[in-house]
């Protein structure tokens, strides 16, 4: 296991490099001008010049990257232009922001996904199941900016119980910072939510047909000891792998949500890069997301382990 992680972590430092080299052509052939943002559009040509020669960039591609990976291996994300900041407090900032929205809507979708998947299997076919069900299709039809909007209009608009968008910090009250939380998390967990339900379903429902189910019940175990001890525990690998790439997606899909809400996280910060071209900013960002992404991947691989003691990772097997 010790050897089967070094590996991995190997391959996600020779992956966060691909990356950095993808995002850094990406990010060179992006339209617009960065010069050109800072200055304003009634700028010279002479001035515009002379920014982009003092920000490094008529410098060659392969100088302006080896500098910036330079910086980057040593910790330092360099300034964004368009701020004129150190990117690395602005990043903190943010993903804190953004980390306490993608826990809070992680430990919803586990577990409020789980157990309904796990209450529709159970009661296949029955009024319950057949709600889930609606739910699961109204969920992953339905994109998430839309239940974002729905949230504001009705929460925010007609009952005025809670604010529409903002962030406030925790020390001018716990119910003004907890209660702009609220509407991003819900909108991030209701498309995951039914995602998660219905896939556990389907696992419960292949699980609970195996022959060690039928060998257990044929014991006289108890339901509850059938379900939760042998059934959930085996039906929970592919859920796992999902939950994984979701903690990717819900960094990856906080954008859309942050901005519908003007939440200030990671997603807006993302947004607010690339409308302004802020080309190191763009790139902190989304390897930041990347990074995350492949270290979710990498617990849910060893969580396996965990739950299925036959997987086996320290050596290949054919």
């Amino acid at each position: 296991m010790i050897l089967y992680t070094l590996r991995r972590l190997a391959l996600i430092v020779l992956l966060l490099w691909v990356m950095s080299v993808l995002l850094f052509a990406i990010t060179q052939v992006l339209p617009g001008n960065v010069a050109r943002m800072i200055l304003g559009q009634f700028a010279t040509a002479d001035a515009i010049e002379a920014v982009e020669t003092k920000l490094g960039l008529k410098d060659p591609l392969a100088v302006q990257y080896g500098r910036w990976f330079s910086n980057l291996i040593r910790g330092d994300f360099g300034q964004s232009l368009i701020m004129e900041r150190p990117i690395g407090p602005l990043l903190s900032e943010a993903l804190g922001r953004s980390a306490i929205l993608a826990c809070l809507s992680f430990v919803l979708v586990a577990s409020a996904g789980i157990l309904l998947g796990v209450i529709a299997a159970v009661r296949k076919n029955r009024p319950v199941d057949h709600a889930v069900s609606v739910f699961s299709y109204l969920g992953i039809s339905v994109p998430e900016f839309f239940w974002g909007i729905v949230f504001i209009l009705v929460f925010a608009r007609f009952l005025g119980w809670l604010p529409s968008a903002g962030y406030s910090p925790l020390d001018e009250g716990l119910w003004s910072w907890f209660s702009r939380l609220i509407g991003p998390t819900l909108t991030l967990t209701f498309t995951l939510i039914a995602h998660i339900s219905r896939l556990t379903r389907s696992s419960m429902l292949e699980t609970l047909r195996s022959r060690y189910v039928l060998a257990a019940r044929a014991k006289g175990l108890p339901e509850r000891v059938i379900l939760f001890r042998h059934a959930l525990r085996n039906a929970l690998l592919p859920t796992i792998t999902v939950l994984a790439i979701d903690v990717g997606w819900l960094f990856g899909g906080i954008v859309v949500v942050e901005t519908v809400f003007a939440f200030p996280g990671l997603g807006r910060l993302v947004a607010f890069a690339i409308e302004r071209r802020d080309l190191p900013l763009i790139q902190a960002t989304l390897l930041v997301i990347t990074a995350i992404y492949c270290l979710a991947n990498l617990a849910a691989d060893l969580l396996y382990a965990a739950l299925n003691p036959r997987i086996r990772y320290a050596r290949r097997t054919s």
